[in-house]
């Protein structure tokens, strides 16, 4: 996370910019950009990242190893982490399970591999979200944001109000609108919603879900999560069978949008 302990946006408010906030310290009139580190083997992706990432937003650093990349996460706490699953020491699922031990960093995994099951394991792991190689620059800008974004909100106490595309949220009065109109939501749906918004932009995978909304009993009971996705669906898009807010990850899990 950014460390200067007096911090102000450079230039103003930046709610609602398309880039990552680039800090400045008050103290010292220096900025301080966002740090991303990428733990791949591969030195031309290495490479390629280095080059493409936009210099006046990151400081990037690199490492070759799992075991390298967590002792540079520790030492030089990073922003955000793009994690390669197949280094050469340790699987990339051991690298983000053993920094959810002591970190909250956004974690993206960036890998060749594309089976739901790696997917739905890193997710567990503690990924925060997976992007298949090869990946458009433009996606994985548009990740790193949202990523970014969720973690500032994070280190702030949370807000009871929510309210994007139409769809507003008072956590203290547990109601819910759809472009003005009060929707009436059953326990489990509001409960399934509020579970989405707490971790906005981000892949929850269905075991995730089914845990944390109904528990470990519900654990394996993906169809059952299905109907009540349905349900919110269509109390919350414009159109259920093309969503907008709530995206479905194939074989994985669940999304809500918010950008």
């Amino acid at each position: 996370m950014l460390q200067a302990e007096r911090r102000t946006l450079h230039g103003g408010v930046c709610d609602g910019c398309n880039q990552p906030k680039i800090w400045q310290d008050s103290n010292k009139g220096k900025m301080q950009k966002a740090r991303v580190l990428v733990i791949d083997d591969e030195s031309a992706i290495r490479k390629f990242l280095r080059s493409s990432l936009p210099r006046e937003q990151f400081e990037v650093d690199e490492a070759s190893t799992g075991r390298e990349g967590i002792t540079k996460a520790a030492l030089h706490p990073p922003d955000i982490v793009l994690l390669d699953l197949g280094l050469p020491d340790m699987d990339g699922l051991e690298v983000a399970s053993e920094i959810r031990q002591w970190s909250q960093v956004p974690i993206i995994v960036v890998s060749a591999r594309f089976q739901d099951s790696d997917k739905i394991s890193v997710l567990d792991a503690g990924a925060d979200d997976y992007l298949t190689k090869p990946f458009s620059v433009g996606e994985l800008m548009a990740r790193i944001r949202v990523a970014i974004r969720h973690s500032k909100k994070e280190d702030q106490s949370e807000s009871p109000l929510f309210e994007y595309q139409g769809v507003k949220v008072d956590f203290v009065a547990r109601m819910v609108w759809k472009d003005g109109v009060e929707i009436h939501l059953t326990p489990n749906e509001y409960s399934l919603l509020s579970v989405l918004i707490r971790h906005a932009g981000r892949v929850l995978t269905h075991r995730q879900l089914l845990e944390r909304v109904w528990g470990d009993t519900y654990s394996n009971e993906v169809q059952y999560l299905r109907v009540y996705m349905r349900q919110l669906r269509n109390k919350l898009e414009e159109n259920s069978a093309t969503p907008k807010l709530i995206l479905t990850e194939p074989g994985v899990g669940y999304r809500l949008k918010v950008d």
